[in-house]
């Protein structure tokens, strides 16, 4: 079976468009970034070498230091699925950070997004 195009997606084409939603809801860039290194565990060098490298998304997920334990605590649809439902492990790190930023664009405080 085919992979989902997604997965050889660079990062660094989305990532503009993460950070656009969450501004137009008057949320900051370094919010963005600190959700993805709390899912991913990467430094903020780390993701910057990351965007800079044109990563795919797949080997983003894949090469991640640490995939966040609290990231199975998210719930909810995106793209019409629930994300705690979807069983191929990479699409569903895809889904986590998708459902990530939604939570931040429709104004959730930090400490709740990051699970804390």
């Amino acid at each position: 079976m085919a992979k989902h195009h997604i997965y050889t997606m660079s990062v660094a084409n989305v990532y503009p468009l993460y950070v656009m939603k969450a501004e137009k809801k008057g949320r900051r860039k370094t919010e963005v970034d600190e959700i993805i290194r709390w899912l991913t565990g990467y430094s903020q060098e780390e993701l910057e070498a990351q965007l800079e490298k044109q990563t795919d998304f797949e080997t983003f997920f894949t090469e991640a230091p640490k995939l966040n334990p609290l990231r199975t605590l998210i719930k909810g649809v995106v793209c019409g699925v629930r994300v705690e439902d979807i069983e191929e492990p990479t699409m569903q790190e895809i889904r986590y950070l998708d459902k990530l930023i939604d939570e931040l664009a429709k104004g959730k405080a930090m400490d709740k997004i990051l699970r804390k």
